[in-house]
C-alpha cells in the first residue's frame, strides 16, 4: 500500500469503523496553507480515497493542525491531534466524531500541553521539566484509563522526547481530565541513530505491556523506527539498540526515511505498523504499511 495524495502524506493513523478503514494523516489542501488533517477511507487498506479534511475553525488552529491518532472508544472515533506551527506553544486538541468524517471539537481545547517553559525569566521552579511543547500524540488503553504519549523538547527547544500523560478511560478526556504520568520523558535520544531526536510514539497493548514504535532522528537525517516496552506504561526500556526498521537504499521510495510510525491492530487481530517515506529529503511525502507478528516477547515484520 502507498498513499500520497499530491506527493504529500505525512504522519498516519488508522481505525476501522463502522465497516470501513480510516486514514488520517497531515496534509495539504490543494494550492493552500496552512498544514491540515487529511482523511481517506478504503475497503482493503489498499486503495484509499480521499474524503476530506479535519477543518480549521478556531483560533487557537489559525496556524494548522496536523499529526493526527485515532482510536474507537464506544462506538465514536476519537481524535488526537496538535496545533501547528506555533513551536514552543503547540499543543494536543481533541475531537469526536460518530461518522469518523465530521468531528465535533473539544470545548475545552487544545486539552494538554506538559509543565515547561522556554522563558528564561521564569523562576527555575516554575520553568518544568521541558519546553511545554506537545506534538505527535497517540492514545492507547491501559487498565482504566487512557494514556496519551506525546513528542516535546528540553528548554532549548533542540532535543525531542517523549512524554506521558492519562486521563480516565470514562472521562470526556478534557482538559482537566488529564495528568502528566511524570514530570519528565519517558524516552529520551541515547543511541548514535537516535541523533537528537525520539518522536511520532505508536503504542500498542499485547501481553500486559505497553509496546511503543517511536521515530529516531529529525526527519530524513535519515529518521529510523525504534522499539521499547513498559510495564507499566510509564518507564521504558528499548528492545534493541538497533532500529526495528531502516530507511531503504539509495533510490527506493523511503531512502531519505521510515518514519513516523503508527500501530493499527485489525478485527482479525493482525497488526500493521503503517509509516511514512520520503525519497528525496522531504520534497516528497508517501504511506505505506507492513504488517507485524506479535512473538509473545516482541514484534517481528511478518514474511
Amino acid at each position: 500500500m502507498f498513499y500520497s495524495p499530491d506527493g504529500f502524506a505525512k504522519d498516519p493513523a488508522v481505525v476501522r469503523f463502522q465497516g470501513k478503514y480510516f486514514l488520517y494523516h497531515s496534509a495539504f489542501v490543494p494550492g493552500e496553507r496552512p498544514l491540515r488533517i487529511g482523511i481517506a477511507r478504503s475497503d482493503d487498506m489498499e486503495t484509499w480515497t480521499p474524503a476530506g479534511y479535519l477543518p480549521i475553525d478556531t483560533e487557537y488552529e489559525k496556524n494548522g493542525n496536523g499529526a493526527p491518532a485515532a482510536i474507537v472508544l464506544d462506538g465514536k472515533v476519537h481524535l488526537f491531534y496538535q496545533t501547528y506551527g506555533n513551536w514552543e506553544h503547540d499543543a494536543i486538541c481533541h475531537a469526536v466524531s460518530e461518522d469518523g468524517l465530521r468531528f465535533e471539537k473539544d470545548p475545552t481545547n487544545p486539552v494538554f500541553r506538559p509543565t515547561g517553559t522556554t522563558d528564561r525569566s521564569a523562576p527555575e521552579s516554575e520553568r518544568g521539566w521541558c519546553a511545554g511543547r506537545a506534538i505527535d500524540a497517540d492514545a492507547a488503553v491501559f487498565g482504566d484509563r487512557l494514556f496519551l504519549y506525546f513528542a516535546t523538547r528540553d528548554h532549548a527547544m533542540e532535543r525531542q522526547m517523549v512524554g506521558a500523560a492519562s486521563a480516565p478511560l470514562r472521562s470526556g478526556f478534557h482538559r482537566e481530565d488529564f495528568r502528566e504520568e511524570r514530570k519528565g520523558p519517558v524516552l529520551t535520544p541515547t543511541l548514535p541513530w537516535e541523533q537528537l531526536c525520539i518522536e511520532a510514539p505508536a503504542a500498542i497493548v499485547k501481553g500486559g505491556r505497553v509496546w511503543m514504535f517511536y521515530g529516531g532522528a529529525y526527519n530524513c537525517k535519515p529518521q529510523q523506527i525504534g522499539l521499547a516496552v513498559s510495564e507499566d506504561g510509564v518507564s521504558f526500556r528499548r528492545v534493541s539498540e538497533d532500529p526495528f526498521m531502516t530507511n531503504g537504499a539509495p533510490g527506493s521510495w523511503n531512502a531519505s526515511e521510515s518514519g513516523h510510525p503508527y500501530v493499527f491492530e485489525d478485527d482479525d487481530g493482525r497488526i500493521w505498523l503503517f509509516y511514512q517515506g520520503s525519497p528525496n529529503n522531504g520534497k516528497t511525502w508517501i504511506l505505506s504499511k507492513t504488517e507485524l507478528e506479535f512473538t509473545g516477547n516482541g514484534f517481528r515484520i511478518k514474511g
